[in-house]
């Protein structure tokens, strides 16, 4: 599951607002190789779910994240930070096992237990 802090959801309507992005599109979360440390965050807006798409709901934002991605954001809260040097979105990865200074994009090791990784949807 993926889910978004009261924050982070204003600050992504506030955008949706601003962008003229209506309702019935959803907010996209993934992952891609690349970054100081690995694989980096991926945030978008789309309306079209895929057979490969997992959908879930969060402070009235509904969220579709590839299954790919899934087995590495798995449980990741998504928050936002008003700080002067930090502003912005913040993501609270427990499978990332460190992160750069910019804090989009992170380390990932496998857990040592196979039975552990295995997907829900598996």
């Amino acid at each position: 599951m993926i889910t978004l802090t009261e924050k982070a959801a204003k600050e992504i309507h506030k955008i949706m607002q601003e962008n003229e992005v209506t309702d019935d599109v959803c907010l996209r979360v993934g992952i891609k190789g690349g970054g100081c440390s690995g694989f980096t965050y991926t945030l978008d807006f789309d309306s079209k779910k895929t057979k490969f798409d997992l959908e879930f709901e969060s402070q009235d934002l509904k969220i579709l994240v590839d299954k790919k991605s899934h087995l590495y954001i798995k449980d990741t809260e998504i928050d936002w930070s008003y700080g002067l040097m930090d502003r912005g979105l913040k993501f609270n990865n427990p499978s990332a096992k460190g992160s750069c200074g910019c804090k989009t994009s992170f380390m990932f090791e496998p857990p040592e237990q196979e039975e552990r990784f295995q997907p829900s949807w598996m």
